[in-house]
């Protein structure tokens, strides 16, 4: 079992930045594939990115790219999400989830986290 836990969410005007953390539970936390996926309100959960288990793999949405950059600590067991020059659309809960693999599909994700609320103002 492995219990991940974000923060560093809240309300933001559009040109802003934010950093998402998710820290993890287990001490395997190396050997996990890391995502972030977003669910905005009346929208079904995408995803966002994903970084490999060693340092130096990382993966965008087309939505994300250019703005966002994932990147993770394993000493901490901790996986980040900075998000620069926010936009309204980037509105959503922010989920990070553990895997085995490299996917974007949320079905290869097992482990997810409670989720953290980014707000974008205009």
């Amino acid at each position: 079992q492995v219990q991940l836990v974000e923060s560093g969410g809240g309300l933001v005007q559009a040109g802003g930045s934010l950093r998402l953390s998710c820290t993890a539970s287990r001490r395997t936390f190396s050997t996990y594939v890391m995502g972030w996926f977003r669910q905005a309100p009346g929208k079904e959960r995408e995803f966002v990115a994903y970084i490999s288990r060693s340092v130096g793999s990382d993966y965008y949405s087309d939505s994300v790219k250019g703005r966002f950059t994932i990147s993770r600590d394993n000493a901490k067991n901790t996986v980040y999400l900075q998000m620069n020059s926010l936009k309204p659309e980037d509105t959503a809960v922010y989920y990070c989830a553990s895997g085995r693999f490299i996917r974007t599909t949320q079905r290869d994700y097992d482990y997810w986290g409670q989720g953290t609320q980014v707000t974008v103002s205009s």
